[in-house]
This record gives C-alpha cells, sequence and structure tokens, in this order.
C-alpha cells in the first residue's frame, strides 16, 4: 500500500504541476496516464467518475483526483492524491501573491502560456474523443450529449444543462431498454429529446449562478475586517456550494468578496483571477492568492499573508474530500440497478456533451481571439497542429507536450511573430 501512495503522489504532483487550460485539460492528462499508461480504471470505470464529479459541488477536476485516488489506494490514497494535485498550484500561486503584495504586479509570462494553450488543446481533444467513444454507446446518449453541446454554446449553465438531460436522458433510456426492439424511437423519446436542449437552455438563462453566490457571499456586515477565520469560513461555503466550472467560480468571488464584504477591489479580483488562469494546476487555487493578499494588507506581513493563503486553500478544498470520501463507494454499485446505469449513461452523455462544449469554447477562444474568421491567431494554430500530429504518430507524454508548447510560445515572442 505503502508503494502506492507513493506512485499516487508522484502522479498527481506531476499532472498538478503540468496541468493548464481548466477540468477539461485535467481530464485528459487523468485518462492518458490512469487508463491509458497504467491501467488503474477501466475506460468506464473513468467515465462513471467523471460523470459522478458533475453531480457534487466543488472543484471537478480537483474531486477527480480523488475519485482516482480513493480508487488507487483507498481513504490514505484520496487524500494524497487530493494534496498532491493541489501542491503545486496552491505553491507557485502563494509565489505569485508574494511578488505582487512585494513589488504591486505580475510578473510576464503571457507568452509562454500563449503557447501551452494550443498544445493543451490538442491534448483534449484526443482524450475528449477516446472518452467520447465510450460513453456515447448509442444514438440516444448521442442525441442527449448533442443537445447539452447545443444548450451550452447558447448560454446555458453547465448545472441545470447536465441535470435536465441527465434526468431526461435516463426516462428515455428506461423506456427504450424497456421496448421490445430497444431502439426507443417513440414520439415520447422525440419530444424527451428536444427538451433536453430547450430545456436546458431556459433554465440556464434564469442566472443559475446568482443565488448561489448570494448564499456563499452572505453576510450580516458590509466592509467588515478581514480575520483568518471569517476567510476560512467564506471559502468553506464557497466550496461547500460552487458548481460548474472555475469561471462559475468568479461569480461567487465578485458577490463575496467586493460586493458584500468589500475586501478587496475589482483590480484586485482581476489579478487574482489573472494569476488562476495562467499558473498551473486548478483555477480554484485563486482563493491562495486571495487569502495570502488579504491577510498580508498594505503593510507586506507575509506571515500573515501564508497563513491567509493557507486558510484560504483549505477552507474551498475540505468539501471535496469530504464528499468524493463519502459518494467514490457508491458509484460502482449504480451500474447494478437497471434504474442508476441508465442514469449514470445519461450523465456520462452529458458529461461529454460539456466536455465537448468547453472545448469548441477553448479553440474558438485561442485559435480566434479577435472573434473574427479571417484573423486567426496563425502561431497558436501551428502549435496546435504540431502536437496533434506528434499525439496521432507517436504515444508521447503531454509533459513534453506542455514543455513543447511552452518553449514555442516564448520562441516566437522571441522572434516577434
Amino acid at each position: 500500500m505503502r508503494s502506492r501512495l507513493v506512485e499516487i503522489g508522484r502522479l498527481f504532483l506531476k499532472i498538478g504541476t503540468i496541468g493548464f487550460g481548466g477540468p477539461a485539460t485535467f481530464y485528459a492528462l487523468m485518462e492518458d496516464e490512469t487508463v491509458q499508461r497504467r491501467g488503474w480504471l477501466t475506460r468506464q470505470h473513468f467515465v462513471d467518475l467523471l460523470g459522478a464529479t458533475n453531480l457534487i459541488p466543488g472543484p471537478n477536476a480537483t474531486e477527480m483526483a480523488m475519485h482516482i485516488g480513493y480508487v488507487r489506494g483507498g481513504a490514505m490514497g484520496l487524500i494524497v492524491a487530493g494534496f498532491g494535485f493541489i501542491f503545486p498550484a496552491a505553491l507557485v500561486t502563494a509565489a505569485f501573491a508574494w511578488l505582487y503584495v512585494q513589488y504591486g504586479q505580475l510578473p510576464h509570462i503571457a507568452p509562454v502560456i500563449a503557447g501551452i494553450k494550443p498544445a493543451v488543446l490538442a491534448i483534449i481533444f484526443t482524450a475528449g474523443w477516446r472518452l467520447g467513444k465510450k460513453a456515447i454507446n448509442g444514438w440516444i446518449v448521442g442525441f442527449v450529449a448533442a443537445a447539452v453541446v447545443v444548450a451550452s454554446m447558447c448560454g446555458a449553465r453547465e448545472v441545470p444543462a447536465l441535470f435536465c438531460a441527465s434526468l431526461i436522458g435516463t426516462a428515455w433510456l428506461l423506456l427504450a431498454r424497456r421496448s421490445s426492439n430497444g431502439d426507443g424511437k417513440s414520439i415520447g423519446g422525440m419530444l424527451a429529446a428536444a427538451a433536453v436542449g430547450g430545456g436546458a437552455a431556459g433554465t440556464a438563462r434564469a442566472t443559475y449562478a446568482a443565488p448561489l453566490a448570494t448564499l456563499a457571499a452572505a453576510s450580516t456586515v458590509t466592509g467588515s475586517a478581514v480575520s483568518l477565520l471569517k476567510i476560512g469560513l467564506f471559502f468553506l461555503k464557497v466550496g461547500a456550494v460552487l458548481y460548474g466550472t472555475g469561471y462559475v467560480l468568479f461569480a461567487y468571488l465578485h458577490g463575496g468578496l467586493v460586493d458584500q464584504y468589500g475586501w478587496l477591489t475589482e483590480d484586485q479580483l482581476l489579478d487574482a483571477i489573472a494569476i488562476g488562469q495562467f499558473t498551473p494546476g486548478p483555477i480554484v487555487s485563486t482563493a491562495t492568492f486571495i487569502g495570502y493578499v488579504l491577510m498580508a494588507g498594505d503593510d507586506g506581513n507575509h506571515m500573515l499573508g501564508m497563513a491567509g493563503a493557507a486558510v484560504a486553500t483549505a477552507g474551498i478544498f475540505l468539501p471535496s474530500f469530504v464528499l468524493v470520501a463519502i459518494t467514490n463507494p457508491i458509484i460502482p454499485k449504480l451500474r447494478k440497478s437497471r434504474w442508476t446505469a441508465a442514469f449514470l449513461d445519461a450523465v456520462n452523455a452529458a458529461s461529454m456533451g460539456l466536455m465537448a462544449a468547453v472545448t469548441i469554447k477553448l479553440a474558438w477562444r485561442i485559435f480566434f481571439p479577435k472573434s473574427e474568421l479571417l484573423s486567426p491567431n496563425w502561431q497558436a494554430l501551428v502549435i496546435a497542429i504540431l502536437a496533434g500530429a506528434v499525439l496521432l504518430r507517436w504515444r508521447v507524454s503531454a509533459v513534453w507536450l506542455v514543455l513543447g508548447g511552452a518553449a514555442a510560445g516564448a520562441l516566437f515572442w522571441l522572434v516577434g511573430w
């Protein structure tokens, strides 16, 4: 068991160190390392865990790391995987927070990140293709996934789209599997499919994030003084109710730290968000930066800053450790029931739809930053094509692709292209 824990720790330290680009990136890295290379999980089990992370609050990529750690090494494996995955991001983010408080500005590493992003996009696409072939095992779940893609691209929030599609997809699959021919081509099924996209989009436009952001930010005293206890409680509440991608986190932070408490200015929050985006690991490590800045204060007390960073980080990630420990043991059992198996299939298909939508949105932002088809980012296109060609031709570790992308981005910047 000890050797397994060491192996788990090393793997997730590596993934947490090289992972840039959000949950889809981490899913791709984890699938490559744990399914393709090490065989710790079957692809079906991986897809089931991926679906489960979307059903509980908290940072999804971190919870996926914890799930895999639990499967491989039990409760201690969960803890080791979680800490291993979180630690690099927290350490790097705390270092940037120190620089920020000390010098009042952020270091210029944009060219390196610009090179990493298209390489990561190639990794995401490859993993999504592999996982999708397992999760989309019929035309019904394929329609559910496609409907979620459409709903997400039309502005749907992740959680309403996921739950709407999962519930309707479950009912449709159960009806289809009970029928004698099993094809599910009934009028009711077709109406259900149409409702997936329309219902999810309609629900999403009702500003899902706002009520939760208000709940997480609730305070009886506006503009109250900062303390370690208040920082810990605030981020504990955020971690307990946070659904969706890291970008949803920003609504929570703005509602609480800027509007409710008045602890940060708009500019400070934007700087914190920037740090979360161009450091490795989960974007939720933005909490580390904020905790440091809040406690260090204008006088630059770095000891208090480190305490604030530690408390904020522990607060936002603690609910995930508890929720994964509770839910992981029951996930394999869900496959044994006809009802829950159908639900898992629907959730997995919806999750693949969300991942596909994220990939499309990322590709658009990376390749067409000016939102003009005639003005593409040629550097990003070249890096992505080369990374994709390498992935298709050779079984190269994602580490080398990330490092290669970083080097290419720096080179393009140096030569002025």
